[in-house]
């Protein structure tokens, strides 16, 4: 076999590895490395000789690893066997990866889960070709950038899903916040992985992070990105999610034609209690239902808050008072004039006495009067000594109003007394002057 006269290599720039064909050289062979290679001898499988850009005649003085194994003679062509390869050091900046599919994550914010995907390049470059070819190359004759990203793979994704992660569950960040700190993602994925490649003579150039979407469509982004649109317009608009539920239901029972105000106004009452807004929304829909006037006039008074009722009401829509269990005469004797006037009325209309009715049978009393002259109920009270309110219920024992113990105590043993007692039976101490 012909002895090889001139060895190089002119492939294309993403093969990083290239092993000569023929292994049968010779002293004298000229090996021309050119500029981002070097070529390096190989015999018995060990790594000997290399030799960086430039035109290299092989003999004696400059293979001195291989001399001591081969025991090559001085001067004269002598013939051997060794492997050349050659490595691509130029920097390559297109290696592009991407997840295979999408990762399934729980957004924190949120609290959903999306599937996310990310795609993005990275340059590299062998800085130690000597590593390189030990570590990777074995009998592979050529390791190119797609031999490269099977290799690496693996350890591209792992650290690439643990970070994505990280950053969404230990930061509190949203999926659809997360594009704005892809910068930093970037570079935190390059000092991950660096010392990896490191270990194979791989030097990791520019790591970027192209993209990190959610596909379009995935069911539970597109409603979080339409429940995201709505609270928006919402805010531009200025009101609530519950303000707008209260206002749909109650257009929907306007248009309802088989609807009666009272079902109008129970079902805006029950919203305006269960979203915080009872007082102004229960407002709103009484005046509503009276505007209405849907199944006969508003012209029963409350004998209690004078507030105009429906004929067939069995209940006060502003106070509740029960007309079924308390009812009464159209009219009352006054306990001044003895004359007449309408039930509920706070004056007399004959001679302007105040209107002291008994809240059991409603009949008027003279003022100052503890006890209905018609039914003998307890009229007044005893003011409380916290707030004033009268309590006319003997037997309480705490304040409707403030909660105030309505228990009257001897001011020297603090043991409770009755009304009207002059001494405390305990410990003797003078209670009334």
């Amino acid at each position: 076999m012909a002895i090889i006269e001139v060895v190089k290599f002119d492939g294309p720039g993403d093969v990083f590895a290239w092993k000569y064909p023929n292994e049968e050289l010779g002293t004298w062979t000229q090996l021309i490395v050119n500029e981002s290679q070097e070529a390096i001898l190989f015999k018995g499988g060990r790594a000997l000789d290399s030799f960086l850009a430039g035109r290299h005649t092989l003999s004696t003085a400059n293979i001195p690893f291989l001399q001591e194994i081969v025991n090559l003679p001085f001067g004269g062509r002598s013939p051997f066997t060794a492997e050349v390869w050659y490595v691509n050091k130029l920097h390559a900046l297109d290696v592009k990866w991407g997840t295979a599919t999408p990762l399934q994550l729980q957004d924190p914010k949120y609290q959903i889960i999306v599937s996310v995907r990310s795609f993005g390049q990275f340059g590299l470059q062998i800085e130690d070709a000597r590593k390189f070819l030990l570590k990777l190359i074995g009998k592979i004759p050529l390791f190119d950038k797609d031999a490269m990203i099977r290799h690496f793979r693996g350890v591209l994704m792992m650290n690439i899903k643990e970070l994505i992660s990280s950053y969404l569950v230990f930061k509190k960040i949203s999926i659809l916040e997360i594009n704005a700190y892809m910068s930093e993602i970037s570079k935190h994925v390059e000092e991950r992985i660096q010392p990896i490649f490191a270990e194979f003579g791989i030097r990791i150039l520019n790591f970027f992070i192209d993209s990190i979407n959610i596909p379009d469509d995935d069911p539970a982004t597109v409603r979080l990105k339409e429940a995201l649109a709505k609270r928006a317009e919402m805010d531009i608009l200025g009101y609530t999610y519950q303000q707008e539920r209260t206002f749909d239901t109650l257009e929907g029972a306007a248009k309802n034609e088989g609807s009666g105000s009272a079902n109008v106004m129970g079902a805006g009452i029950g919203l305006g209690m269960g979203f915080g807004i009872g007082g102004a929304m229960g407002n709103q829909v009484s005046g509503l239902a009276g505007q209405m006037n849907v199944g006969g006039g508003y012209n029963k008074a409350c004998p209690r808050c004078q507030t105009m009722n429906r004929q067939d009401a069995q209940f006060c829509i502003s106070c509740g008072h029960n007309y079924a269990a308390a009812p009464s005469a159209e009219e009352v004797a006054c306990s001044n004039c003895g004359k007449t006037f309408p039930v509920g009325a706070k004056f007399c209309l004959h001679c302007g006495d105040p209107n002291n009715a008994c809240e059991k049978c409603g009949a008027d009393n003279p003022e100052g009067a503890t006890q209905c002259a018609k039914c003998g109920q307890a009229i007044g009270g005893v003011a409380c000594r916290q707030c004033g309110t009268k309590v006319s219920d003997p037997a309480a024992k705490f304040c409707p109003n403030c909660g105030t113990s309505m228990a009257l105590k001897c001011g020297n043993c603090q043991h409770e007394v009755k009304p009207g007692q002059k001494f405390c039976l305990e410990c003797g101490t003078k209670l009334i002057e």
